[in-house]
Formats: structure tokens, sequence, C-alpha cells
């Protein structure tokens, strides 16, 4: 049997002096762990969708998971996103429409970004001259109406506004409280782009002399009132989106070729709802949030967001899908208010409505 030397301690000490290490097994080297993706988070409104493989697209291209925090309806979000300013919830919040703009610039929490995109986006969507709010997406509220309601009655569709208050199409009409629903306040302001800040109540007003219903928000009003969706509700006319003919035959689910439903596009009476981006102030993930302000301004996303959320794609170079080209007609001179007078008069143009119309 072969015996074992001992080992010269004395030695071993001389040669780690000399550097001499050739003859000591040297302890392996720790293998780094890579580091894990960082998080993105978007902060926006319930109805924001997106395509899972678009999203997916960004997060491989730039080794991120991006987090996505529905908070209520655009007001309630963009509430939360002030009052956490110190702290902020989120590195990126989506949603602000234009009835909101100004309040949300005069906030102070969104940092500027001129995206390389803003170069396809058209100017007049472009209504923050410093670029904090980026526009995405645009859409138009106005008068959906119940095809077959009108023709088996032989009763021509109104077709503008004053249509609505005469004797024909009394108790015919559903509408959002602008108090409480985005498609009513905006439907509030195309009136008062129609018939001035001095002429919109009397408006109103002869509009609840011909039994206008008044929901509190749109799903009730298009799902459960009106006759055109699910053919139970009483009332044949509704303010709604001028893509949901669009959307009608999509979730049909090919039992439909065409809508049942159609719009009502007089001039002026149509308002414009535009949605914008922005970084917000503090985000430890600056570069990661222009990244994604970007991405939704690209391709990509821009031609996901009209079968996801059936608004039309800000990028003039987006494609649009057939349906689009096929029954969302958009208006030809739709409602025009300025941000700030808005901003200004969003209050109290609610409150004199509330007063006319429900008291």
């Amino acid at each position: 049997m072969r015996r074992q030397t001992p080992v010269n301690t004395a030695l071993i000490a001389l040669l780690t002096l000399l550097g001499v290490t050739a003859c000591v097994p040297a302890a392996p080297a720790p293998t780094a762990t890579p580091p894990g993706p960082r998080t993105l988070t978007i902060m926006t409104h319930d109805s924001f969708a997106a395509s899972e493989a678009v999203i997916k697209q960004f997060e491989d291209a730039n080794h991120v998971t991006v987090h996505i925090v529905k908070a209520n309806d655009a007001g309630s979000a963009l509430n939360q996103a002030i009052l956490s300013k110190d702290n902020p919830l989120a590195d990126v919040f989506f949603g602000v429409d234009n009835t909101f703009l100004s309040r949300a610039l005069n906030s102070g929490i969104f940092e500027a970004y001129q995206s390389p995109r803003l170069a396809d986006i058209p100017a007049d969507l472009q209504l923050d001259p410093q670029f904090r709010l980026l526009p995405v997406d645009f859409g138009y509220i106005c008068l959906n109406y119940d095809k077959q309601w009108f023709a088996d009655r032989q009763l021509p569709a109104p077709q503008t506004l004053e249509d609505l208050v005469k004797p024909a199409y009394k108790s015919l009409l559903v509408v959002e409280n602008p108090a409480t629903s985005s498609p009513g306040l905006a439907f509030l302001l195309a009136s008062i782009a129609r018939f001035g800040p001095d002429g919109y109540l009397a408006w109103w007003q002869a509009l609840r002399a011909n039994d206008v219903l008044v929901s509190e928000g749109w799903e009730d009003a298009y799902y459960t009132q009106f006759s055109g969706s699910s053919g139970k509700g009483p009332r044949p006319l509704v303010v709604s989106y001028a893509t949901s003919p669009a959307a009608e035959v999509y979730f049909s689910e090919g039992k439909l070729t065409t809508p049942p439903t159609g719009n009502i596009l007089p001039d002026g009476a149509s308002f414009r709802q535009i949605e914008f981006v922005g970084m917000l102030k503090g985000s430890p993930n600056r570069d990661l949030a222009a990244k994604w302000i970007d991405f939704m301004l690209s391709p990509p996303f821009q031609e996901d967001i009209p079968l996801q959320m059936f608004v039309y794609p800000a990028n003039r170079t987006a494609s649009l899908p057939s349906l689009f080209t096929q029954f969302a007609v958009q208006p030809a001179a739709p409602a025009i208010l300025a941000a700030d007078a808005i901003s200004q008069q969003r209050d109290a143009w609610i409150d004199a409505w509330t007063t006319a119309v429900l008291r």
C-alpha cells in the first residue's frame, strides 16, 4: 500500500509568499448570476387593452417585464397619479384625454419627452407643445341608431341634434350622465360646441321635455337601454362611438356581416376624443419609459389598437383593419372645443347641466 506523505506546512507558506501556486489546486471562480428583467409599470384606465403578443414583443426586445395597473376610469386614475406624485405608482401613465388635458399638465406630474415617433403623428393631435403628453389614439363620440327599428316604422333616423327635440323622436334617446361617464361628458361638450355656452342648456331642456333618458354609464346605456345591440332595450338612439357598428360585427364572431347599427354624424356634433401617454416624474426607469412611449407610437402597437380598444391609431402610417375601413366612418367636421376652455369650464358646465336636466 502506498504511504501518504504529510504536507510540509512551512514549504507551502514559502511557496505562497513567492507566488508559486501551481502545485496547490485553485478554488473554482463563482458563476455570476445574470440579472433578471427590470419591471416597467404602466398606469392606465380600465378600458386599456393590448395583445399579449404585442406587449411580449416589447418585453423581449428590452429584457423587461411590463406591469399594467388599471385604476378605474381615466379621471379616477389621473387623480391617483396626482395624489401620489411624491411617490409615483408607475413609470408611465396612459389614458389622459383632451377633456382632462389641461388638468393633467397643470398638475406637474409629467416629464417632457419628444419621441422621434412624433414625426408620424398629425400635428392637430399634438396638443402639448412641451411634449409632456403625446397622442396615442383618437375616437369620436356620436349618436348610434338601430337600423331595423327605424326601418320597421318607416321613420327616418334623425340627422341633426336639432332633430332630437322633435315630437317624432320623443322617448327614443338614451344618453350618459356627463358627471359619471366619459362618453356622456364628450356628448355634453359636443352640444356646447354646437349651440355655444349660452345656448346648450336650452337645447338640453328641450331634450328633457322630449323624454331623454339619462344612464349613469355607457354599458347600461348601450347594452340595457339601447335596442340596437342586445335587442332588448326600448330606445333606438344612444350616445356611443363611431366605431360601435364595427364592434358589433367583430364581436358577433361571424354571425354578422353588416352592422345592425349606424352612425349619425352631423357637422359639429361628434366630439373627437384624443388619448395621451406621458412619462411620470420620479420614474427610476426613465430609459425604459421612453422606449415604451416610442413603442406605443410605433406601427406594431398602433395597428393593434383598433381591434383592442376600438379607437383609431394616431400614427398616420398604421394600417387599419378592414372592419374599420368598412364600418367605422369618421365625421367630416367633428365638434371642436379648446382644451383650456374645457379645463376651465368643465365642472361649471356639468353642474349647470345637472340642474337643467336632472333636477
